[in-house]
């Protein structure tokens, strides 16, 4: 009788350290998965970046071909390209100042290409070329994406933040690092509207 309880008292022990073993890697797994999910958001990210990246070698031919003595804009948007290309941040540290220097490099070529497209304005051969307009669409469409993907970034990032903050993930979380991301945020004075004067 005595050996049937004991035997009874091991099986219980055993059981719940079975159900605790399964919630703590049921909370972990639910982790990586965000976690891997907030990498993907932030891989379409860079993606839709790169496409923008990858447009502008042939709009800068387009616009060099009409107007090759604005050399000073072609090679501004050239080089803000090489720049913003070369800017890498590791998905694994999502951190605000990681992003913050990607943006940065990614806000001067936005800079450079909306310069480009206001000499445009002064040539109007340039602006009824059938290839000129197709990589104006393309780069457009592009800009919106960027948009699109980079709120579904925050988005992922807002759900894996929360997760590892809420209890009891939060204890795992930490024992196994895994640490808060940063989103993307409003380029610092983008709150005040630009002044337009007549």
């Amino acid at each position: 009788m005595k050996n049937s309880k004991t035997l009874i008292a091991v099986l219980v022990v055993v059981a719940v350290v079975v159900l605790i073993i399964s919630w703590g890697v049921g909370l972990y797994n639910g982790l990586v998965r965000a976690d891997e999910e907030a990498a993907k958001a932030w891989a379409q990210v860079e993606n839709v970046y790169q496409r923008r990246a990858d447009l502008i070698p042939n709009l800068v031919a387009t616009v060099k071909g009409y107007a090759a003595h604005e050399s000073a804009t072609l090679e501004a948007v050239v080089s803000a390209r090489a720049q913003a290309t070369q800017i890498t941040v590791d998905p694994t540290k999502l951190d605000a100042a990681g992003i913050q220097k990607y943006q940065e490099a990614q806000g001067q070529l936005s800079t450079a290409l909306g310069r480009l497209l206001m000499i445009t304005e002064n040539y109007p051969n340039l602006k009824a070329d059938q290839s000129f307009l197709n990589l104006q669409a393309q780069l457009e469409g592009t800009e919106n994406r960027i948009t699109v993907e980079r709120n579904k970034f925050n988005e992922t990032v807002q759900q894996y933040n929360v997760m590892i903050r809420r209890f009891p993930r939060t204890l795992i979380a930490s024992m196994f690092g895994f640490e808060k991301k940063a989103y993307f945020e409003a380029q610092p004075g983008s709150e005040t509207a630009p002044k337009v004067e007549f």
